[in-house]
């Protein structure tokens, strides 16, 4: 099967472009030719990892080349034209693509599979600047987090992707969360497709000192400041307790100033970005992997790879991260914002290190087949002859 699986940004900034490129190598290892398209952003001037690639930019054009990006229309037909694939997998298109591209997809089968809330919220984390959920339809209530220009530019970006929303012949949720999500907006229906993280073997047995780890972009609605406030009491009882933020982001020189504020100096490490080896390794000596999000995740990968290694989770209780830990048995989940839970949660794990090596391993024997990246490219095989077939019929 010819498969051309289309993303925003195809550089290894977050866990959606990594996924993007795993599902197309899994199903070249099982003999099919899936190829990427997607936009040079992020890059800054490295090569591609991707097959195809039209222009992208993270300057102030980004707003307007989100809605409409020539170039992915011009290099997506000629693209369409060559390789003429079976089917077409959708996954980001709206931070750089831009719906310019979804007439050139009435020609061939294809499905959107939602790694995000990009159809149904323009800044694609329904989140309010406060910190809430927001569960207002995308309209004037988005005045509340854009700028009246961006606010101008992107509901023209959500009518055009309206007008030709009729492009997607089938909708690929990858969440119980994101599929109702979905629906609330009238949009779908969707199935059902855990995200897959590639299969590894458990972590080594824990030691001392105890640490707990964050591994992710440092921005707001991560919540790591709410991590960061938790810890400062946590050390109160466990002095020799440590926190190893790995990732970066906008956020984090705002939190470097907070770790400092709070007199957590010597129990924080923030490593910045790292390679994957590097990152297993650090996250291989971490008592419990925590997931502190105040939006609601529509997944979590990370918290699907400390599943994977046999580590426990300590998450915030909605979202998809909610639907892959089992409270109180293959990790904790705690309400989104609340410090004071998250400490309680983190001193239950940092004080008692046989209940948490109990809680990683019973996560890993759950759920180990069910989110691989083996069993997700499996389901996603099934949805591309479903479409073809419907299609064909």
């Amino acid at each position: 099967m010819r498969v051309l699986i289309l993303n925003d940004v195809a550089a290894p900034v977050g866990g959606a472009e990594i996924l993007t490129l795993g599902i197309r190598d899994e199903l070249r290892a099982r003999g099919h030719d899936a190829r990427c398209f997607t936009s040079t952003a992020y890059l800054d001037g490295a090569a591609t990892p991707a097959d195809y690639a039209c222009f992208g930019t993270t300057s102030r054009l980004r707003t307007v080349n989100r809605t409409l990006n020539p170039d992915a229309y011009r290099r997506l037909r000629s693209v369409l034209a060559e390789f003429r694939p079976d089917v077409v997998h959708v996954r980001m298109f709206m931070t750089q693509l831009s719906p310019l591209i979804l007439p050139l997809l009435r020609a061939v089968p294809s499905i959107y599979h939602a790694a995000w809330y990009e159809l149904i919220c323009p800044t694609g984390h329904k989140l309010l600047r406060e910190g809430t959920v927001c569960r207002q339809p995308a309209g004037r209530a988005c005045l509340r987090c854009l700028s009246p220009q961006a606010w101008g530019v992107l509901m023209l970006q959500r009518r055009l992707s309206a007008h030709w929303r009729d492009a997607f012949d089938l909708y690929v949720a990858n969440s119980d969360t994101m599929r109702r999500r979905l629906d609330e907006h009238g949009i779908g229906p969707a199935v059902r497709v855990y995200n897959g993280v590639p299969t590894r073997e458990p972590r080594p047995p824990l030691r001392n000192p105890p640490m707990v780890a964050y591994a992710g972009r440092l921005n707001r609605e991560k919540g790591v400041d709410v991590l960061v406030r938790a810890f400062a009491t946590v050390v109160r009882t466990h002095p020799r307790a440590q926190l190893l933020l790995l990732g970066d982001g906008p956020d984090r020189a705002m939190l470097e100033q907070l770790v400092a504020s709070v007199g957590l100096a010597g129990h924080v490490t923030m490593t910045g970005l790292l390679s994957r080896e590097r990152t297993e390794d650090e996250l291989d000596r971490a008592w419990a992997q925590v997931a502190p999000s105040v939006l609601e995740e529509p997944f979590g990968n990370a918290v699907a790879e400390a599943i994977m290694r046999g580590t426990a989770v300590i998450a915030t209780g909605h979202g998809g991260p909610a639907e892959i830990v089992d409270d109180g048995e293959t990790g904790l989940l705690v309400p989104p914002g609340d410090a004071g839970a998250l400490a309680g949660a983190l001193r239950s794990l940092l004080g008692d290190r046989e209940r948490a090596e109990r809680m990683g391993a019973a996560g890993r024997q759950r759920r180990r087949e069910t989110l691989s990246l083996e069993a997700c490219v499996d389901r996603l095989v099934g949805t591309y002859r479903d479409v073809t077939g419907r299609i064909a019929s």
